[in-house]
């Protein structure tokens, strides 16, 4: 008997099962990284350097193109916000969606590969602006277009978290507001929404972060004629000029890290205000 609880105390069959992931992750997520931060802080003979900072944050182009990512993910997550709610709000109601149809429906487009969502939204968008007025929205009116090639692919990441977090509110409360007389906006702005406010947290995360990293998107939808932070990037490891273009777009890199870790802290801490406000009340 202990000779069998050692061999099982060597061999742990659950834990080898993670070695497949764990060696995926190192190859693909922490090397990577590592090789990120190695490249940002060195020169181009490898000698550690603060230069690469220098250069990116005392070039006025940009922080103008971190500036307009930051506006175009902003635009775009209230947007789809401002969409999203109503959207999750009716599906979550059983009496319209009693079979979860609709669901599937808004669901399906994120199983077809976004950049060819992107390229038929371009032609249609520019067809209809042709059919119009005569001119391509994606050349005339850039931004307006970037911002809707936005909403349509990460809008579905806005409905779902909200869906899921409407599915499970009590709505015992909703109806013990409207029998003490609460019409239905003091209703839906006094309970509604404090109810669905960590859906409402993960969906703004859900559509920010992948639209500040977003950068095909901003190509297909504007003719290349904007630039964003990922395109930047792109631009700076594909650039064969300079020597030291690698370590710029390394530092670029991890500057929108740093936006993205900064908004993940702000979601911790609105989660965090959200569980102790509840557990007050409980």
């Amino acid at each position: 008997m202990e000779a069998v609880a050692r061999r099982r105390h060597r061999f742990n069959f659950r834990g080898s099962l993670c070695m497949p992931y764990a060696v995926f992750m190192f190859l693909f997520v922490v090397f990577p990284l590592f090789l990120v931060v190695a490249y940002a802080f060195t020169d181009a003979n490898w000698h550690f350097s603060l230069s690469n900072w220098a250069t990116v944050f005392t070039e006025g182009a940009n922080w103008k193109v971190i500036g307009v990512t930051f506006i175009i993910a902003m635009i775009t997550t209230a947007i789809c916000i401002l969409i999203a709610y109503p959207i999750a709000l009716i599906l979550s109601n059983k009496k319209y969606n009693k079979n979860k149809v609709l669901v599937y429906i808004f669901l399906i487009p994120m199983w077809i590969n976004f950049v060819i969502r992107t390229i038929g939204l371009k032609a249609l968008i520019n067809g209809l602006s042709q059919a119009i007025g005569g001119f391509d929205l994606t050349a005339s009116a850039p931004y307006v277009a970037i911002v809707i090639g936005m909403v349509y692919d990460y809008l579905p990441f806005a409905i779902l978290p909200l869906y899921n977090q409407m599915i499970k509110m009590d709505t015992k409360q909703i109806e013990a507001a409207a029998d003490l007389g609460a019409n239905p906006f003091v209703t839906f702005w006094k309970v509604i929404i404090p109810m669905t406010v960590p859906g409402i947290i993960s969906a703004i995360m859900m559509t920010f972060m992948p639209t500040m990293s977003s950068y095909v998107i901003a190509n297909k939808m504007s003719e290349n004629n904007v630039q964003i932070i990922g395109n930047m990037i792109e631009h700076e490891f594909l650039s064969s000029t300079s020597e030291i273009s690698n370590h710029v777009g390394s530092t670029l890199s991890l500057v929108m890290l740093a936006i993205i870790g900064i908004s993940l802290l702000i979601e911790k801490l609105f989660t965090n205000k959200d569980d102790a406000r509840k557990a007050g009340i409980w």
